[in-house]
């Protein structure tokens, strides 16, 4: 199924950590949006409770999208569950809950068509994570789905040689434990995370010539989008599924119609 993202004609949209504008972000209700408007794929951040059980959550702490504090990996799981992780984001999603990966994989079941980009955080127990992750995705079936992200090198040369599985890396200066050199992370990577001030036709070209292929994130807008496709980006990270959506659909329309001519 991942083959779909090497086709240079399709243009795979991801939904950042769910649809991140319109809903609290890594909530299932933020997954479940993004999934009712077909977005081809979901990107959503993992790490370990402090019992080792595998949860949605992208930041360190819980203090900026629930309403708690401390770090991820002091708290069990009983208490991560214990938060309000939708008020912050406004009070009609009061009440909503911290998931975890199982709840997301449970979710999945009736999206068989749907890839993965799953993102390991930077943690000292971030290799468990991945591994566990790994594990309960392989459980469910959905491992050809996924392209696995992290910031850091030392995870996705992990994932790639412990697991043989398909990473998204990014440049090298913002990653941490890069190796350079032909041999080193770069050699890891089968797609490069190319944020849009970063974005260029020329940059896009190097990591392709390289057999790279080059991801942009987050062009929310349709100016940004018909730049992304103009540097030869067809995989797009976004928080606002809207525009990218509405011109991939254009462009399959007008691929079909063709096609039938």
């Amino acid at each position: 199924m991942i083959e779909r993202l090497e086709r240079e004609t399709s243009v795979i949209v991801a939904a950042h950590r769910g649809f991140k504008s319109d809903y609290p972000e890594n909530t299932l209700l933020a997954f479940q949006k993004a999934l009712d408007i077909k977005a081809d794929m979901l990107e959503f951040d993992l790490r370990l409770s402090k019992d080792g059980v595998v949860v949605v959550m992208h930041d360190e702490t819980v203090d900026r999208t629930t309403d708690g504090s401390g770090r991820v990996g002091d708290l069990t799981l009983a208490e991560l569950k214990r938060l309000d992780a939708g008020g912050w984001f406004g009070k009609p999603f009061e009440g909503l809950k911290v998931p975890t990966l199982e709840e997301l994989c449970e979710l999945l079941r009736d999206y068989p068509d749907t890839l993965l980009n799953v993102e390991i955080k930077p943690s000292p127990d971030a290799v468990e994570a991945a591994d566990k992750a790994i594990a309960m995705l392989d459980r469910f079936g959905y491992i050809n789905r996924c392209v696995f992200t992290s910031f850091d090198a030392a995870i996705i040369t992990h994932i790639h040689d412990r697991h043989g599985l398909k990473t998204q890396g990014f440049p090298e200066q913002l990653m941490s434990n890069y190796v350079p050199g032909e041999d080193g992370t770069i050699s890891k990577m089968w797609a490069v995370g190319l944020s849009m001030k970063l974005l260029t036709p020329a940059l896009a070209d190097r990591y392709r010539e390289r057999g790279i292929l080059p991801w942009c994130y987050c062009p929310d807008n349709d100016k940004q989008v018909f730049y992304a496709l103009g540097c030869g980006s067809t995989l797009m990270t976004v928080n606002n599924p809207r525009s990218a959506m509405r011109i991939r659909n254009m462009m399959a329309s007008h691929t079909t119609l063709e096609v039938s001519l």
